[in-house]
């Protein structure tokens, strides 16, 4: 439980899973529309996967990130409340735009 709220005390890790709790994403839209760099990225998405809060998997080059099914059944009232919250960070609503523009791109394909 300490990992998942060390995890959680990011402002930058909340973004990320606000960016992603309807839907997984690749790595390369979660940088561009976060404007974070490959390290930085790669660092926070490390830190969620080992809390065990987000899980991955590799299509062909990409890897792709999303919200753990297991997370989400064993705290099930955590992510709730953090559904719930996410929407107030500050930079929730161009966070979600830069994200859907990036998926509308296609950006993974064009790379």
């Amino acid at each position: 439980m300490v990992n998942i709220f060390k995890a959680l005390s990011d402002e930058t890790r909340l973004r990320i899973l606000s960016s992603i709790w309807n839907d997984e994403l690749c790595v390369c839209e979660i940088e561009k529309s976060l404007n974070l760099t490959q390290s930085n990225a790669s660092r926070h998405l490390t830190t969620l996967k080992n809390a065990g809060i987000l899980s991955s998997s590799k299509h062909a080059q990409w890897a792709y990130y999303k919200i753990s099914d297991e997370f989400m059944a064993e705290n099930k009232v955590l992510w709730e409340y953090l559904q719930h919250k996410l929407k107030g960070i500050p930079t929730y609503e161009t966070d979600t735009e830069k994200c859907k523009k990036c998926r509308e791109q296609n950006i993974c394909n064009n790379n």
